[in-house]
């Protein structure tokens, strides 16, 4: 069998039928890392250094923009987003700034402050509840989050600084309520409005349904350049497909963290939208610098990369077992790195500087052995693959490299 291109090798169904996928290109990214990540109640706050360490990682990755604080907060947080802001300055990183804040005039104004002192654009996230069981439980009615929504934006607007508008529980706010409070934000000056899975409420199809609604009232509105944020949590289970969802229904920017970490089980891990998004055609970052950029944030935050993390979990191009091995192998010898990258593998360990990984361990076949045996110039005889393979049958779990060494030097004595 022989083929001509690497595209015959692989039949995609997401390109077939009535349901192609068919996000658009270009789709832009907002690290929540350092802000709505830190809402986790399990995190540690990281060490300025260490936040400006982050930040670098993300400018690496190609992400436009990065979510550096609440400055409103308090003066460590305030303290935060002005080094944050200088870094993006003195270094010349293409990565730009914004920070959350409510719809009140005081979260507003110490992000006005810092852009000015700093000589940086900063984007204000004015964010408020507009769901009806949100209402309910605050004593609001929509009235209320109206004239609050006009009044921070517009003053936001007079200070200089572009605005994105976040309905906070937008997948269960009322089409009716979210045509007032959209048309009041792009009246009062807002360049973005962003759609909230707040509580992980969200399946696919009732993302598509809002993000399209919206692309549509947009329009409707007269006001296409304005801009569809989405940015999702994993309470169900499906952060990264509604995040997908929302692309193909016309969402330009999507937010994620580091690892997913965030408020309860957390945001969509901004991780899995890189090589996802890469996967499709939709961008086409270095990623190289991935496993950094978690580890940093990781190891700041005090939260473990689990061994089964996808992308950059330790067992993610991991295997021992011996019909998976024998294809990656097959594939090696052909001399064929993309190929051996693929056969058994939906994410290719090259683009973040990772190797399929062959390991030896009680359901693996001989052609484990050998190849973990040459792959690092140790004997292979015949006596020696009988021995590791015997031992391997024998345990409960995947040899390591010191009892592998310990059977070869016995078995060669």
């Amino acid at each position: 069998m022989s083929f001509t291109d690497e595209k015959s090798l692989v039949h995609d169904w997401a390109e077939d039928g009535p349901n192609r996928y068919a996000g658009a290109p270009g789709v832009m990214l907002d690290d929540e890392t350092l802000r709505d990540g830190l809402q986790s109640p399990s995190v540690t706050d990281p060490e300025l250094e260490d936040k400006v360490g982050i930040l670098n990682l993300m400018n690496s990755l190609g992400i436009e923009t990065a979510d550096v604080g609440l400055p409103g907060a308090g003066r460590r947080q305030r303290e935060a987003v002005e080094r944050l802001c200088r870094e993006i300055v003195d270094n010349d990183l293409r990565i730009r700034p914004n920070c959350a804040g409510r719809t009140l005039l005081v979260d507003i104004q110490p992000m006005a402050e810092v852009s000015q002192k700093v000589g940086i654009g900063i984007e204000a996230c004015v964010f408020i509840g507009s769901s009806p069981i949100r209402q309910y439980a605050e004593a609001w009615d929509i009235e209320h989050i109206l004239r609050h929504t006009r009044e921070a934006i517009r003053f936001a607007v007079r200070e200089g600084l572009d605005v994105m508008y976040v309905t906070e529980d937008t997948v269960r706010s009322s089409p009716d309520h979210l045509r007032v409070l959209l048309e009041g934000a792009v009246e009062a000056g807002a360049k973005r409005v962003c759609l909230c899975d707040t509580v992980g409420a969200a399946i696919p199809a009732g993302v598509k349904n809002l993000t399209a609604w919206v692309k549509n009232l947009l329009q409707d509105l007269g006001a296409d350049e304005v801009g569809i944020d989405w940015h999702g949590h994993s309470d169900r289970g499906l952060g990264l497909a509604n995040t997908l969802a929302a692309i193909e229904a016309g969402a330009t920017r999507v937010h994620g963290t580091a690892l997913g970490i965030g408020e309860r089980v957390g945001n969509t891990p901004m991780e899995q939208i890189l090589v996802n998004l890469k996967l499709l055609g939709l961008r086409d970052d270095d990623l190289t610098h991935l496993p950094d950029y978690v580890e940093a944030v990781s190891r700041a935050v005090e939260v473990p990369v689990a061994v089964n993390t996808p992308i950059v979990g330790a067992d993610a191009f991991r295997t021992a077992t011996g019909v998976h091995s024998a294809a990656v192998i097959k594939a090696k010898r052909k001399g064929d790195d993309w190929l051996a990258d693929r056969v058994y593998s939906g994410v290719p360990a090259s683009w973040i500087g990772r190797t399929q990984e062959i390991e030896v361990g009680h359901m693996s076949g001989a052609s484990n052995v050998i190849h973990y045996l040459k792959t690092r110039d140790l004997p292979h005889s015949q006596d020696v693959i009988d021995a590791v393979l015997t031992l391997a049958k024998k345990s409960a779990k995947v040899l390591d490299e010191d009892e592998i060494l310990s059977v070869v030097k016995k078995a060669t004595r």
